[in-house]
């Protein structure tokens, strides 16, 4: 299992402003944009901005991610062997497959398996 890439994660109720400051701060335009559920998703450069109400986000809002890793099966291998408690199973998305965890130290982590166009996108 390898991490591929690591995201921060800025939540926001309004992307539009956001994703303006960001493609002003990072100087480009956005990798990936999409919605799941009630949020909507930008990534962009290390920053991943998720759009959506204070409700719509309160769920997600103490979690720490995505974290985009080569192989999700092994990965929650690990992290269950580490004691971690897969809070979210491995669900679809638009972008692949993810899972929650919740880590030993109480700490909620997202982890991601890109689709494999996405990965030679962006990881190359």
């Amino acid at each position: 299992m390898t991490i591929l890439k690591t995201y921060a994660r800025v939540f926001t109720q309004d992307l539009t402003a956001a994703l303006a400051l960001f493609e002003q701060l990072i100087g480009r335009e956005p990798d990936i944009r999409f919605t799941f559920g009630e949020w909507e998703l930008v990534a962009i450069g290390d920053v991943l901005l998720v759009g959506g109400t204070v409700e719509a986000l309160a769920p997600i809002r103490g979690s720490h991610g995505p974290l985009i890793v080569d192989d999700l099966a092994e990965t929650q291998q690990l992290l269950e062997l580490a004691g971690a408690v897969i809070t979210q199973p491995p669900t679809p998305t638009p972008t692949g497959t993810m899972l929650y965890a919740r880590h030993p130290d109480g700490n909620s982590v997202e982890y991601v398996q890109w689709l494999p166009e996405l990965v030679a996108r962006i990881i190359g």
